[in-house]
Parts: C-alpha cells; structure tokens; sequence
C-alpha cells in the first residue's frame, strides 16, 4: 500500500512540475553531453559520469522529481549510447562497465531525488517559518486593535496578503442575529440563500457552501468565528479549492485569532452598553430627583404665600414680605429652568457665539446687580485695571458663567466673608478669577467640578449640578478654558481664559460703521 501511494505521489508531482523543467532537464543533459564530446575515448568515459552525476545534482536543488528523475535516466542512457564502449550503441562488453552503468543510474536517481526532497524540506521549513511569523504579525496587530472596526481592518488586510482572497465579515448585532451586509463592507450583501447558509454556520458551528457537504450550492465557502462566551458570527470567502495540510492548520490558527479578538471586542462592547445603561439611569434617577427637589421648594412657597395672600386679609407689610417670597421663588424657578435649558443647548451643538466690543465692567456691574440680593451677605470686591482694554465675546454668554460662578461662591462662603471677581488682559487673552473663602473642594472631586449633575458628597446647597458644567461649555463655546484649585487660605479659585483680540481704534471705528 506504501509503495502504491509513493508511485501515486511520485506521478503526481511529476505531472505538477510542469513541461518547462521537462524540457529543460533533456536540453541541459544534451548540452552537457555535447561538452563532453572531447572526452570521447576510452580514457575519458569515467569522468563524463562525474560530469552529468554533478549536472543531475545541480538540477535536482531547483526541480522537482519527474523531471529529476527524466534527467538521471536520460543522463545514463546517454552515458552509455555515446561514450561507454562500444560507443553509438547500448550494448556494453566489460562486465565491470555494466555494474559501473547500473550504479550510475542508481546513484544519479537517489542522489537527485534526495536532493530534491531536501529542497522540498528546507521550502516547507521556509513557509512554516513565514507562517509562524505571518500568525506572530497577526497576533500583534489584533492586540494593538482597538474596537470592533480595527480588528477587522486588520484581519481583512491580513487574510487578503497571505490568503489571497476577499473575505467577508458577517456580524450578529449583539442578539445572536446576523447582519445581511458587511460592517467594514457595506456595498457587500448576501442573497436570500446565501444568508440561509451564514445562518446555519452560525447556529452550527460548522463549515458550509462551496466544496464543503453542506449547503454546497452557494458561491460563498461559509466559516464560522467559534468564541469561548459567544459567536461574534461568520466568514465567507470566494475560494478555488478547500485548504489542506500545512495551509489548513495555517488558516485555522489564523481564524482563531480573529474570532477571538472579534469576541474581545464584542464583549467589551456589550460591558459598555451595560455600563452605559446603569449611567443612564443613575443619571435619570439623579435628574428626575434633584428636579423633583429643587421644584417642590419654590412652587411650594409661591402656591403657599399665594393661598395666604387669597385667603386672608394682611397688613401692608406682611402683603409685601409675601409678594418678596413669591418673586423669590419664581426667580429660583427662572434660574432652574435656564439651566436646564442652557445644558439642553450645550448638548445639542445649538450654541452659536455672537463676538462683539464690550467693557468688562459693564459686564461685572450687570452680574453684580442680578445678584444683588444674593450678595448681600457678602463683599464683593472687583478688581479691574483702568487700562483693561475692550474685549470681544458673547456677553449674553459670559454673563451668564460669571453669574453661575459668583452664584455658586455665594452658597458656600461664610456670610460676611469677601468674594472678589478680578479680570486682567495679557498677550492676547482675558482672564476671569473667581475667588472665595469657603471650604473648597475635596482634592478627589476637583477633576469632576465641571461634569453635569456633579454634586460634593454632603453638600448643604440645593441645585442640579448643572452650574459649573454650563460655565464650562460657554467658555468652550468662546474657545477658551475654565480651571479651579483650591487656595492656600481656604476657599476656591475659578480661572477663565478666552483669547480675544487687543482692540485697535481704527478697526472698532470699522465694525461700528
């Protein structure tokens, strides 16, 4: 049964060495043997067999067996025809030269075929080395991906350079169904038939479609993308024929990685959406709670003083206190809903910045007079140099950071303690410093101050928590930056920087015409 596979083998790649090594295996035995022509004595016919045994062996390290094998037949035939005497004949009269043709042939045939079986095992130890490299590249190029759209960049790319074929990513959408088209490969759909195939490889976990047993019908060779947890789903290539032996376990071990980088991904995907789905409800239950909270005090006050007011006659005094209530509390009203408003602006992109020449102490006169009430308790000093020049920005929105800031001092300052607003201009950009005397911040929140709903665990303030992130996203808006450190006395300290053009008298006199 061995030797019936050997000669079958043997056959085999005789037929797949092509006509080329054929032909060029007789032309370089004839030339050789035109080159000997001068040996053509009985002296000389020894050495012709070193000659073409040397030519068999230099043609055995580049072609395959058939035509080796052509070659060491031809080579002793020749030998013997031309140069072992009798020449121009086969027939040999000394015994001793019989043995000496036999041992040639035998010699010339098992040294070329070795020779061409070491050459065959030094390829195959070339391409397993390739290969192991090819899946060393691979490994490293899926670990440094990151995302689901990079792993299959990558592994598009990759079975493209060493499998030569497009391959076809088809993904489920996280409930075990699979997509009809491509994530990467958009323009790429599967037929009705050939989604039944992807379905079924998905389900099974079996190979299917073209030169496979199963639904072997469509165009498509259909693989799966097996994972430990789950399946992130299919692959379908175009192939000429099935892998086998080496290049098999290669495309295995190549698919392996894949599937298991897509699961990687995949399941870091679904831990985000969970994640994001726990936020999204602690958020909504924040929301939906600090709202409930913050409405039920002034609408409570307004509906409380209201009743009084309707329901009984009161001195003038006491109408007026009443009245001051509920302007109090619809003016608490007012400010939650332009917060609310303003955040819903912010996220919606719907900010536009509308740049103009104003004098900043305009703009701290007005906050200062909106927050009037509210300072009261307090001294706000301002400090503004008489050289600061004009500045360009959107007054309605700064005006409304510079007010969530003092705002913000005034609920945690001691009462009669000072809150100072200082502005300054240098080399092109505007400087806003907030300061206060209160108790600061923990050094652990200070980098989550300007998130939205952010609140200091064990704060006595009301609010949504939606001040500072404002501040935040209409400094932005002007292209500038807002920071906050706690100061070495006590206290907090808000920075703004917005850069903005040092006015020119000939170019204001341009705007205003």
């Amino acid at each position: 049964m061995d030797i019936k596979k050997t000669i079958q083998r043997i056959f085999l790649q005789t037929i797949g060495s092509g006509i080329n090594h054929y032909l060029l295996s007789v032309l370089g035995i004839g030339i050789t043997a035109l080159l000997c022509t001068p040996l053509y004595n009985l002296q000389g016919y020894h050495i012709v067999s070193f000659i073409l045994l040397f030519v068999v062996s230099i043609m055995a390290t580049f072609m395959g067996i058939g035509p080796v094998f052509v070659a060491a037949t031809l080579s002793a035939l020749v030998w013997n025809f031309f140069f072992i005497p009798p020449n121009l004949t086969f027939h040999i009269d000394k015994t001793e030269d019989i043995l000496m043709f036999g041992l040639f042939f035998i010699i010339a045939l098992v040294n070329g075929v070795l020779t061409s079986k070491v050459r065959r095992q030094e390829r195959l130890a070339l391409d397993r080395e390739e290969r192991t490299n090819a899946l060393f590249q691979q490994t490293r190029e899926l670990s440094k991906a990151s995302g689901i759209d990079e792993v299959l960049a990558v592994a598009i790319e990759g079975i493209r350079n060493h499998f030569h074929t497009d391959p076809f990513f088809i993904l489920q959408d996280g409930n075990n169904i699979l997509y009809s088209s491509g994530r990467l490969q958009k323009d790429k759909k599967l037929s009705k038939s050939e989604y039944n195939t992807a379905e079924w490889v998905f389900t099974n976990s079996q190979k299917a479609g073209k030169f496979t047993g199963n639904l072997s019908s469509v165009e498509y060779t259909f693989f799966p993308l097996p994972g430990t947890r789950l399946s992130p789903g299919v692959l379908a290539v175009k192939l000429d024929q099935l892998f086998s032996g080496d290049q098999k376990a290669f495309w295995d071990t190549f698919l392996t990685q894949i599937s298991n980088a897509l699961e990687r991904e995949f399941l870091g995907e679904l831990a985000q959406k969970a994640r994001f789905l726990v936020e999204s409800d602690r958020l909504y239950k924040t929301l939906f709670n600090s709202i409930s909270h913050e409405l039920r005090i002034p609408v409570a006050t307004i509906m409380g003083a209201s009743d009084s007011l309707l329901n009984s006659l009161h001195p003038e005094n006491v109408q007026s206190a009443l009245f001051n209530e509920i302007f109090t509390a619809s003016l608490r009203l007012n400010r939650l809903i332009e917060n609310l408003l303003n955040m819903s602006r912010l996220e919606s992109g719907q900010i536009s910045v509308r740049l103009d020449w104003y004098d900043m102490n305009d703009l701290a006169n007005k906050v200062a007079e909106d927050l009037k009430d509210e300072l009261k308790p307090y001294s706000l000093v301002v400090s503004i140099p008489d050289d600061m020049p004009l500045v360009k920005i959107d007054y309605g929105l700064l005006e409304q950071a510079l007010y969530n800031l003092i705002y913000n001092a005034t609920q945690y300052a001691p009462v009669a303690s000072e809150i100072d607003l200082c502005t300054r201009y240098n080399n092109g950009t505007m400087i806003i410093q907030v300061k206060d005397h209160g108790p600061g911040f923990p050094e652990a929140a200070l980098g989550s101050v300007f998130k939205k709903f952010f609140r200091v665990d064990g704060s006595k303030t009301g609010g949504l928590g939606l001040g500072l992130s404002i501040v935040k996203g209409f400094v932005e808006a002007h292209k500038g930056t807002v920071a906050v450190e706690n100061r070495e006395g006590g206290g907090s300290e808000f920075s703004i920087r917005i850069p903005t053009e040092n006015p020119d008298i000939n170019n204001l006199q341009l705007e205003n015409e």
